[in-house]
């Protein structure tokens, strides 16, 4: 019996190593810029609920306390437009990437259905595909695929790594291919605070779903838009039928956020301010080394949302990630993302004001 990692690819952070000694060994220090972790401060109202339900010597429920459905619910409501949501269209979870790799185990899948996903994208859509032994597809335009076999399909808007963002037009489309053909949509929508040039717009929209959640659900995160990584605070809203069959199942497998992290997503959707102060720590960091990149010869393509730049200077990746190594600025490959993002790096926004200024700098005069 072959071991469960006989199944993954290679780690591909794994293959940054060498270049990050390089990057730290630059006078100055290290800037990285290549993972999407936040470094600003939690919010303080946050801090403050999560330490107020600190003693919480029992266990959480996997479906969260009223409270936090409540917030769920609203959220949905105020922020994607969703209408005549109850507390059966959401469902907290233990951060996103937990959700990404597990759904189609969860699901049910395995050898001879398929799992599709953007042909640039987050890696752990094909190794969520890969655990549960099923088949996987990368796609330009999904509606483009021959749907045999196709269980689930991931959409990714804003884009992890592109920060490109589908339309109402293009999702309403989508969404109606995958109804005609049986096809569970999986959105993921965890950059959907994070629009610069676009105002992102979920599959929940009623312009989109046609005020109907069958078939479909989105992937939601507090990690980027309030800082909270480091909590593992996401959640999933939209058909209630999904989402209960997914509920006993990790019910069973003892999927449990925690209850002090549960107080804190409440508060946390419950202020706007903090996600209005964050947006514009990033939209500062964005400008700056959009312009810097520019100006030392780098294109940025999409970008137009989300916490990353896709930048090329029509090269290998790997040539551009020692180029900036070289600089003491480290960046992810765009072959980390799918093989047509071989002449692309992604350069996350999430570094200090301070880290961002001296990339800017090092930039600038090319050293």
């Amino acid at each position: 019996m072959s071991a469960v990692s006989d199944r993954l690819p290679t780690f591909p952070w794994d293959k940054l190593e060498p270049y990050k000694k390089t990057a730290a060994a630059h006078e100055g220090g290290i800037v990285d810029l290549s993972v999407g972790t936040p470094v600003d401060p939690v919010p303080e109202l946050i801090q403050k609920a999560l330490i107020a339900a600190a003693d919480s010597p029992g266990y959480p429920t996997v479906w969260g306390t009223p409270a936090l459905r409540d917030a769920l619910v609203g959220w949905s409501e105020r922020r994607l437009g969703a209408r005549g949501f109850t507390h059966r269209n959401v469902l907290p979870i233990v951060g996103s990437k937990e959700l990404v790799a597990w759904l189609p185990t969860q699901l049910g899948l395995g050898p001879g259905d398929k799992v599709a996903y953007p042909r640039l994208a987050y890696p752990t859509y094909e190794v969520g595909a890969r655990l549960a032994r099923a088949d996987h597809v990368a796609y330009d335009d999904p509606t483009e695929l021959d749907p045999t076999g196709i269980k689930l399909l991931w959409l990714n808007s804003p884009s992890n790594p592109t920060g490109r963002v589908l339309s109402k037009d293009e999702l309403t489309r989508i969404v109606a291919w995958a109804r005609e053909h049986g096809i569970l949509v999986f959105s993921d929508e965890c950059y959907i605070e994070l629009g610069w040039e676009a105002d992102p717009v979920s599959v929940l929209h009623p312009d989109v779903c046609g005020g109907s959640y069958e078939g479909i659900v989105s992937v939601h995160s507090l990690s980027k838009r309030s800082n909270l990584a480091g909590y593992r605070a996401a959640f999933l809203a939209g058909d209630a039928a999904v989402l209960g069959d997914l509920l006993e199942i990790r019910k069973h497998g003892g999927m449990m956020t925690s209850a002090p992290t549960q107080a804190a997503v409440v508060a946390a959707l419950g202020d706007d301010e903090h996600v209005r102060e964050q947006r514009g720590r990033y939209a500062a960091r964005r400008s700056a080394l959009r312009e810097a990149l520019v100006e030392h010869g780098f294109r940025i393509e999409h970008s137009e949302a989300s916490l990353y730049l896709w930048a090329t200077r029509d090269e290998s990746c790997w040539d551009t990630v020692a180029h900036l190594a070289e600089l003491g600025i480290l960046v992810a490959p765009g072959d980390f993302y799918g093989p047509s993002g071989d002449r692309f790096v992604r350069v996350a926004l999430t570094a200090s004001d301070e880290r961002v200024a001296v990339a800017v700098e090092r930039l600038s005069r090319g050293a």
